[in-house]
């Protein structure tokens, strides 16, 4: 039995150290890829705040595919460069966006989500998966909070 709560009451960064341990822990030697983002996706939910979604899109072929989330029911393919994730994939490069009606071609798979993080996972310089937060708050997130999210995705590239 996993038992990993979150103490809010810390510095942002320090929440974002406990996540990464935590997740360290729930994925070591576990060399199933979908069972690793299933935990971290439950990983995230619980540890942050604010959130209407978490979870993962796995790139398959070329396009991004639903992958192991918590959350409302999603988009399951989403094409490079299309929305939110589509663009941080593309791009590989995090996108934060604190207004998502205001990001040209955003993707609403939830019309209560209003802010959006996603980090892409790269292994070898290829991405290979997004971490997507959406959160029913405007500016929900910031940089410290994409900080973090990186920091665990680096951390999981090598074991989705």
């Amino acid at each position: 039995m996993y038992d990993f709560a979150p103490d809010r009451s810390l510095p942002k960064a320090e929440q974002y150290r406990q996540l990464l341990d935590a997740a360290e822990a729930l994925t070591a030697g576990e060399p199933d890829g979908v069972a690793n983002m299933a935990n971290v996706a439950a990983l995230l939910w619980e540890f942050l705040p604010d959130l209407n979604w978490a979870g993962f899109y796995r790139m398959i072929a070329g396009e991004l595919v639903l992958g192991p989330f918590v959350g409302r029911p999603a988009c399951i393919r989403i094409a490079l460069g299309k929305g939110v994730c589509g663009t941080a994939a593309a791009t590989a490069q995090t996108q934060l966006v604190e207004d998502v009606h205001a990001f040209p071609g955003h993707i609403a798979c939830d019309a209560a989500s209003r802010s959006e993080l996603v980090a892409p996972v790269l292994r070898e310089g290829t991405v290979i998966a997004v971490i997507d937060l959406d959160s029913p708050l405007a500016a929900r997130f910031a940089s410290d909070d994409a900080q973090g999210i990186e920091a665990l995705a680096a951390m999981l590239a090598h074991r989705i």
